[in-house]
Formats: C-alpha cells, structure tokens, sequence
C-alpha cells in the first residue's frame, strides 16, 4: 500500500501544506514585546511552515495580509463559525472579495441540531461552497454539528461525501478515550475517509491539549500519528492532481492551553507552545514522507 501512495503522490504531483494556526501566536514575542505581525509571519516561514490558518483580515488589512503572504511565499486558510447556510454565505462572499485566501475551515455553531436536519444544514453548506467554487471543509470539534463521534459518522454514511477537517482531540476528551477501542476505530475510520484537512492537536482523553515531551514521547501520540497517517493516505487515494491537503499546527493559547495556577491570576503555561508547534509540524512531515 505504501508504494501505491508513494506513487499515487507523485503521479498526481500532490503535495502537503503544513500550516501555523495564527490563533497559536497569541502572546509570542522577545523581552517583554509580543511580535509585529510581519515578525510573526516571518519567523512562521523561517520555521519551515508553508502556510498560516488564520481569521478573514478586515477590509483595512487585506492588502497588507495577501502582500505578506505573497513576499513569504505562504498560503492561507480562514476559520468560519457559520450557524446557518446564510451565515455561510455572507462570510464566502467576504473570502471571495478579500481573495488570496485558499479554503475555509468551518466550525458549524449548531451543537443540538440533529438527523435530517443536521444533514440538510450540511448538504446546503456544501453546495454553497461548490457554488462560490471556495473549499469548505467542516471540523470535527466540540460544541458543533460534528460534537459527536456517532452521530457524524452517520452523516457522512447518509451525505455519501463530508469534506472534514479532522481534529480528533475532542472525540479523544469527549469520549475518555485513554486507550484503543475497536468500535471508536471504526467510527474514526469512516470520518477520515473524507480527510480534507487536518488539525494537530493531542488529548491524552482527560485534556483536549497536552504537552506531548520534546520529542514526542508522550504514549498516546502512536495512535494520533496512525490516525493522521490513515487521514493522509485517504486523502491521496481522492485527491484532484496538483492538490494540497493542508495540515495545521493548531495550539491554543492559555486558558485552552493547560497553565499552572491559572485561578491565582498566573497564566505560565506547562509546555512551551512554539516548540510543541515545531515539534508537530515535524511530525506531520515525517510521516508524510514515508507514506
């Protein structure tokens, strides 16, 4: 199988775009400062990232973000936080007048809307986005229409096709998945059949976000990264030649991020968010190149 993909990405001239979540470089700075953001971007693309996730930048500052994008040579995706179709498409008809912006990530704010009315909601957000011909890829994440492993793998069986970005960290907390389950596999499989994006994030099936060591020793990253692996794979199997299947580098700052003594007023967090970033991005790297 290794060999057909490794083939399959080159003959279609696939490629990964590992992205930095903007939201992560909340704070991040020298002495004292916290960066300009030009110093963000720069030191995001001297890191070896390819791309940001960020936020649709005001009419004020679209020039000054496609300007920066283009000089550092990155590409660019945008959150969404649509509760309804025509939400959606108001927010797709800013990405399209802001333009330099390659695909929305969509957090679908109806956590208790569900069954037929879940996927008619789901099935008019797709065809929005293919009409507006902008990617919209929707996120499995806590507090959304996705909120839920078994009701989301049912979606996807009754739509036939739900482009998603996986972030199975929230599946990982909300479900106390501290170790493999079989019927939980199962379900995660079917959600990363339509793997369009990724978020990397890790839950230890306690905290959404962890720490995972400095090299990644943490016990449960073996099954994070056969998951990520799977999700890749799949992605090239029904990938369109000259794509890219971005992947993001996606930790929050405190208090997503665990800190010590946050009721005491401090916000110190436990790990150092940078380097877990770079940690990430070389992971998601790895294993790209020995699909």
């Amino acid at each position: 199988m290794s060999g057909n993909i490794t083939n399959m990405i080159k003959n279609k001239d696939l490629a990964l775009d590992v992205q930095m979540s903007w939201w992560t470089m909340n704070g991040f700075g020298r002495n004292g400062r916290e960066w300009t953001k030009e110093e963000k971007v720069a030191a995001i693309a001297e890191a070896g990232f390819n791309g940001i996730n960020g936020f649709v930048p005001s009419q004020e500052e679209a020039s000054d973000w496609r300007n920066l994008m283009e000089r550092y040579e990155l590409s660019f995706g945008v959150n969404a936080y649509p509760k309804s179709t025509a939400d959606l498409r108001a927010f797709l008809e800013n990405v399209k007048q802001t333009g330099g912006i390659d695909f929305v990530n969509a957090q679908v704010l109806t956590p208790f809307l569900i069954d037929e009315s879940a996927e008619k909601l789901l099935s008019e957000m797709l065809a929005c986005s293919a009409e507006y011909r902008i990617p919209v890829y929707i996120e499995t994440h806590r507090g959304t229409i996705t909120q839920d492993l078994i009701r989301t793998a049912n979606y996807v069986k009754r739509l036939g096709r739900l482009p998603l970005t996986i972030d199975f960290s929230h599946y990982v907390v909300a479900g106390e998945m501290h170790s493999p389950d079989e019927e939980a596999d199962r379900l995660l499989s079917i959600l990363l059949e339509q793997t369009s994006s990724i978020h990397a994030r890790i839950s230890n099936g306690e905290q959404v976000q962890v720490g995972i060591g400095e090299n990644g020793e943490h016990p449960i990253v073996p099954r994070f990264k056969q998951w990520w692996r799977k999700g890749m794979s799949d992605w090239v199997a029904n990938a369109e030649p000259k794509s890219k299947l971005p992947v993001v580098c996606e930790l929050g700052p405190a208090p997503y991020a665990i800190t010590i003594d946050e009721h005491a007023g401090r916000t110190q967090e436990i790990s150092d968010r940078w380097q877990q970033s770079l940690l990430l991005k070389n992971i998601l790297k790895g294993i790209w190149e020995k699909l």
